[in-house]
């Protein structure tokens, strides 16, 4: 996966489908045509669905199940070959009504998971009058995206960030130093309570997306937020003297990281913490039930981890008799966690 990180060069649908490519279709060519059988009785299905006026969160749920288990049934080459043929069925814009899925699938940054995508899985406030604005239809379809489990991990996500902020704050003192890369619009720290009552000494919020980190400079303006523009690139090549953290997290960005470039960012990060600091990084977990619907109706695809892919990555990053490190599911089960702590 060869892939640019220069802070212009963006993440792409296509830089993750490619990289999941791992063999040649004809190999596959009779499950494929069998599982596009099948994958056109489910469109079909739901098309008629929707013709009866369906409820249209039973709709979207109905197919969410479905076309999980034509996913998890497929080999990966089948089912990356099935996705274009969901998203050239006509019923895809009945599905773009619902706001979360028609920013997904229209990237009107250019590129998956940003972080407006991110404001309508948190339901926030700043995306309040697009949702107000969509039809009938969109909004009961958003009442259920909405609540989907990785939805509602990502939701979990931000709440455990800001906890080991504050809690890195409580132990450390007011010249506390935080670290997010990737950052997005920062949600998490409009829950902090030490962001809130002046606990941090900086909280630098690195991001490749410009408008990301305008929105963050702006809506920070005086407080202990640095908002940074860079990328994975800016940290690997230490492109901005960013300096020691106590904690240092990447809570979204793993999501689209090969296994080296995850190892040679995780190596990185754990060469900037402070002695007794700590590393979070975050990932989807194989398995997630909505993974089929993202992929296709949302094109949203991310590189999936089981636990044992985390620890890879871990255990190839440290020398493990120099730190603690834990990997653990969230809540519900949907995103994984692997926490690294640097001995003093």
């Amino acid at each position: 996966m060869q892939t640019v990180f220069d802070g212009q060069s963006l993440i792409t649908a296509e830089i993750i489908a490619d990289s999941l490519r791992r063999g040649k279709l004809k190999h596959h060519g009779e499950e494929f045509e069998t599982a596009r059988a099948e994958l056109a009785l489910i469109l079909h299905a739901t098309q008629q669905q929707i013709e009866q006026q369906k409820y249209p969160a039973e709709i979207v749920r109905r197919l969410l199940s479905m076309l999980s288990g034509l996913r998890a049934k497929v080999h990966s080459d089948v089912w990356q070959a099935l996705i274009p043929v969901a998203q050239n069925h006509p019923i895809l814009e009945y599905f773009l009504q619902d706001p979360l899925t028609h920013w997904s699938f229209t990237k009107p940054r250019g590129y998956s998971g940003d972080a407006q995508l991110l404001d309508y899985i948190y339901c926030d406030p700043h995306v309040a009058e697009s949702v107000a604005s969509a039809s009938e239809i969109g909004k009961a379809l958003y009442s259920h995206t909405q609540n989907v489990p990785s939805c509602v991990a990502a939701r979990e996500r931000r709440n455990l960030l800001t906890r080991y902020v504050d809690e890195t704050a409580a132990k450390n003192g007011p010249e506390t130093e935080v670290l997010a890369i990737a950052a997005g619009h920062l949600r998490e720290a409009n829950r902090s309570v030490a962001l809130a009552e002046g606990g941090l000494k900086r909280w630098v919020a690195l991001d490749q997306d410009p408008q990301s980190v305008g929105l963050i400079a702006r809506d920070f303006q005086g407080t202990a937020v640095e908002a940074i523009d860079g990328s994975v690139r800016t940290v690997l090549t230490r492109g901005h003297k960013l300096g020691k953290f106590d904690l240092i997290y990447a809570s979204g960005l793993y999501d689209y990281l090969q296994h080296n470039v995850a190892v040679k960012l995780t190596k990185t990060c754990l060469q900037m913490l402070k002695p007794n600091g700590t590393f979070l990084f975050a990932n989807y977990a194989e398995g997630t039930p909505d993974a089929g619907y993202r992929e296709t109706f949302m094109d949203w695809v991310l590189l999936l981890r089981s636990e044992v892919d985390m620890w890879n990555i871990v255990n190839a990053s440290v020398d493990r008799n120099a730190v603690e490190a834990k990997v653990f599911f969230g809540e519900n089960r949907n995103v994984l966690y692997a926490v690294i702590e640097k001995r003093g």
